[in-house]
């Protein structure tokens, strides 16, 4: 996929740190890049001028980037990358289920940057369904799934959790959401029985010969789909 030409509006209040992502964006991933650095601009901006992608920082003057992705969503379905400075304001934007595309957590690398821009732009354009990508289909109606032609023999539980992993690729589910999906009857459990079914789940599809890791494990919060 050719990125040269793709728009991202950076939204940071931090000068500094809106140069350095512009800079890197422009040289290793060839995106133009704009920047604003209120919250409160963003809106009637982004009607204007119709971005690729829109990398959000949580903490802006004029209006929070929380309060931006929720008008946004409502309007748009613009790529959506937030970016927080504490691991604490992480776990508040997945309480809240904003439909932010990922979310990046400060200090971050800016390679890192480009690389997550770069995977929400295609999984933006490629019109896949969720579970179709990396050569993963899932059947809803058979409860069925299958790796590159090879069926994965999943329990329900385990359809479950790759169903809902599936269903946001690279967004990051707490423990708690995963449970409440798995189990619909919201039994107590641990919360590490997510961490066993991830396993499980992780061997299976490795046995179905995928070659990169694709349920991935983000430090403190939870699991992602990084397919």
């Amino acid at each position: 996929m050719d990125f040269f030409e793709q728009h991202i509006l950076i939204v940071e209040d931090e000068p500094k740190i809106a140069a350095l992502l512009s800079d890197y964006l422009h040289q290793q991933g060839g995106f133009n890049t704009s920047h604003l650095s209120r919250g409160d601009l963003v809106l009637e901006w982004v009607e204007s001028h119709s971005p690729d992608l829109i990398l959000l920082d949580l903490m802006l003057p004029g209006m929070d980037g929380i309060e931006v992705c929720k008008r946004l969503r409502a309007q748009s379905a613009v790529p959506i990358i937030m970016i927080t400075a504490r691991v604490e304001e992480l776990d508040r934007l997945l309480g809240l289920e904003l439909g932010a595309d990922d979310y990046i957590c400060k200090p971050f690398s800016p390679r890192e940057v480009v690389a997550r821009v770069k995977a929400v732009l295609r999984r933006s354009a490629s019109g896949l369904d969720a579970g179709q990508l990396n050569g993963l289909i899932m059947d809803e109606a058979m409860h069925t799934a299958e790796l590159n032609g090879k069926k994965l023999q999943l329990t329900p539980v385990e359809f479950s959790l790759l169903k809902t992993l599936t269903s946001q690729p690279g967004r990051v589910f707490s423990r708690d959401q995963l449970m409440n999906e798995m189990y619909s009857d919201y039994r107590i459990v641990s919360d590490r029985a997510v961490d066993t079914h991830i396993k499980n789940l992780r061997k299976k599809l490795s046995r179905a010969g995928a070659e990169t890791e694709l349920l991935e494990s983000v430090y403190g919060l939870g699991y992602r789909y990084a397919g």
